[in-house]
């Protein structure tokens, strides 16, 4: 398949656009909505289906670095929602460590996928936040301007700058990964 071309959404005012109910949006459509609400710029592009967050980078032609990988694990306070780029892999003992928590472990897909009922399994964007799932930065993600995030669907990404993730998401940051 042809890479499609990338489009620019400026922010509109709040409140602008047309709201659906809640239940039958797309992932999609709650993040435009959401970033539309919130003045935060984004650009959408459509790509073949990939699975992984380093095919997310070679389709988009960006660096693994930009692309923001969720991962997901269970605490002992509940599900939690890591994000670190797609060149990097979690440590399970420097999370358990960061975390304060010996038992934080990886979730398992049939944990956590009921979270995202918008979203393809193992598409989830990085914004927990909407899901009421806390979020941990690794810190490695916060040194480029912007990150580039799979929108629920394994075929579209959407781009931001990373001072309006920081800003929307306010999540914790954690040094948790490394580089694989």
């Amino acid at each position: 398949m042809r890479r499609m071309q990338a489009r620019e959404h400026r922010a509109l005012p709040a409140g602008t656009g047309a709201r659906k109910g809640r239940d039958s949006m797309t992932c999609r459509e709650r993040l435009i909505e959401y970033f539309q609400q919130h003045g935060v710029a984004f650009t959408t592009t459509s790509h073949r289906i990939v699975y992984t967050a380093q095919e997310v980078a070679a389709a988009e032609h960006v660096p693994g670095r930009l692309v923001a990988k969720v991962v997901m694990a269970i605490t002992s306070g509940g599900p939690c929602m890591l994000v670190l780029p797609a060149t990097h892999r979690v440590s399970l003992s420097a999370l358990q460590e960061a975390l304060g928590d010996p038992s934080a472990r990886l979730a398992r897909e049939e944990e956590f996928a009921h979270l995202f009922p918008d979203c393809e399994t193992g598409a989830m964007p990085p914004f927990g936040n909407l899901y009421g799932i806390r979020v941990i930065v690794d810190r490695s993600l916060t040194t480029d301007p912007e990150i580039v995030f799979q929108d629920g669907t394994h075929r579209e990404t959407m781009r931001i700058a990373y001072a309006d993730y920081q800003r929307l998401v306010q999540p914790e940051v954690m040094e948790f990964a490394y580089h694989s």
